[in-house]
């Protein structure tokens, strides 16, 4: 049958986190503006830094809200009054000190905002990185689907009995009819990535993970200045390319864990696919960068909570070729 049921949704370029049963994040995204929600679930307004795939709040460089605040010191003599010219600009003098003094306390509540307001916004970003290298510790429930079939089930997973006596006979169009409606991946989607399912062997289920690196993972991140103006700096190549891998190996972790809650296979086979450059050709194509196939029984004994994702598919029947200054290599796909 191969891989015959697609859902794949494009969000654009950057990174997606919304509120959703995966729990709240944050937005990156195409420039220009866009209502977020951060993590305390405050709404904010955020506009875009153009080229950068991240948001922040637009704000005006301290610098110029108080420049020239600090400096205008009155240095003239105590207890003596001048006179004439002398007297004026003392005078003067004395009015631009006054309003020094006043203006301060003020200078230093804007800048005090703005620090905490760029704190913010660099705690958001950290939780949007730490949700891209977590994927694999949420999941849907287990369906326990010889439960639905007696009726012993309520609420939502009552609109799945029609499916229930298939699903256990391994009914393969079943299958399929059962992940359209459930949407098992529909909180992944929102990253950006697509995946294809499919199977001939109702033991057996293969997908593709369409990982679409360049939307998702961030090229920089933000970094504040002792004033709390944001600056945005490049990710070294290696940090680049192990956030990549964190992804990729998360969610295919992810993938297999609600595969095998939503359907009574075995096994799972997941190709993830990503653009590679050919240095023979100079693009970049479309190549599978990892294959892993994974049991049932060895995915139970895992605590999601405490692997590092790329090690533990190591430990499973593999194939991966990943350097951290290189990132992916093409490789082969693992057969069912």
């Amino acid at each position: 049958m191969g891989l015959n049921f697609r859902k794949s949704i494009s969000l654009g370029k950057g990174l997606k986190l919304n509120l959703s049963k995966s729990g709240p994040s944050v937005s990156f995204g195409k420039s220009g503006f866009r209502q977020s929600v951060n993590l305390k679930g405050q709404a904010r307004t955020t506009v875009g830094i153009p080229g950068t795939g991240i948001y922040y709040t637009k704000t005006n460089n301290v610098k110029n809200l108080v420049g020239g605040l600090t400096g205008n010191k009155d240095t003239s003599a105590k207890g003596k009054k001048g006179t004439g010219k002398a007297a004026d600009a003392k005078g003067t003098s004395g009015k631009a000190a006054a309003k020094s003094a006043k203006a301060a306390p003020a200078a230093k509540q804007v800048n005090e905002e703005l620090i905490a307001q760029s704190k913010a916004k660099l705690e958001e970003f950290a939780a949007g990185i730490e949700a891209l290298k977590s994927v694999h510790k949420q999941s849907d429930g287990y369906i326990d689907w010889e439960a639905i079939a007696n009726g012993a089930v309520s609420g939502q997973f009552k609109s799945l009995q029609p499916f229930a006596q298939s699903v256990l006979a391994g009914d393969i169009d079943a299958y399929f009819k059962v992940i359209e409606q459930v949407d098992p991946f529909d909180d992944l989607l929102e990253y950006g990535s697509g995946f294809e399912v499919g199977t001939d062997d109702p033991k057996m289920m293969e997908i593709e993970f369409q990982v679409k690196s360049g939307e998702i993972i961030p090229t920089e991140y933000p970094n504040m200045k002792a004033s709390g103006e944001i600056v945005m700096k490049a990710f070294s190549k290696s940090a680049y390319y192990e956030l990549v891998q964190d992804y990729v190996s998360s969610t295919m972790l992810r993938v297999a864990r609600d595969t095998f809650a939503l359907l009574p296979v075995q096994q799972v086979i997941i190709h993830a696919v990503d653009k590679v450059l050919n240095p023979a050709t100079g693009n970049d194509e479309e190549v599978t960068i990892c294959s892993v196939k994974i049991k049932r029984d060895a995915m139970a004994t895992l605590n999601f909570e405490r692997i590092d994702p790329s090690d533990c598919l190591e430990s499973f029947e593999s194939n991966v070729k990943f350097r951290k200054t290189a990132g992916y290599a093409p490789v082969d796909r693992i057969l069912a």
